[in-house]
């Protein structure tokens, strides 16, 4: 069991609505009370705790406590002059896809074949661990690609015959091209 982010000694006052608690500031070294809503306060805390399984390293690089004390002026001096310019980063950055992220890693196309240099589909993609995590085929199966190109009636007669993506009787109608 690892310790709360917060002391029960710290919280003050809780109406069911609110909570009210109190801490000690970083930048003017004085305990503050703050109040605020539940559900925020069950947030602030719930970013504290690690899914199962996972370890805080605390001992080793920034975050030791001989390091961390050198570097927090470093730190906050860092974070002063990138505050302006860090909020608009994520709307400019445009994602990548594998693909891409793939090609500018490394300099080649994933899915270009090396030996003929044509365009390659996936068709399944699988873990040493995991299995079989994508399988086309089975997708196919399952329906997720029902035809979409008009088909010849079977009657002969022009026009367009509606196929059900599973089973089911095909509707054809003779007025539409």
């Amino acid at each position: 069991m690892v310790s709360p982010p917060i002391s029960l000694r710290r919280i003050d006052r809780y109406d069911g609505q609110r909570v009210t608690y109190h801490y000690r500031a970083h930048k003017s070294e004085r305990v503050e009370q703050e109040t605020v809503e539940v559900y925020t306060f069950i947030g602030r805390m719930v970013q504290h705790v690690f899914p199962k399984g996972f370890q805080r390293i605390r001992y080793y690089g920034v975050q030791a406590t001989k390091t961390f004390a050198t570097l927090k002026g470093l730190i906050q001096e860092a974070l002063a002059k990138v505050k302006g310019i860090g909020k608009g980063a994520i709307k400019i950055i445009a994602p990548m896809t594998y693909r891409q992220r793939y090609q500018h890693s490394t300099g080649r196309d994933p899915l270009r074949c090396p030996h003929c240099q044509s365009v390659m589909g996936v068709w399944r993609i699988w873990h040493p661990h995991y299995g079989v995590l994508h399988d086309e085929l089975t997708a196919i199966r399952r329906g997720k690609y029902a035809a979409q190109a008009p088909r010849a009636a079977p009657t002969g007669r022009p026009g367009r015959t509606v196929w059900p993506a599973a089973g089911g009787i095909p509707l054809s109608l003779p007025g539409l091209r």
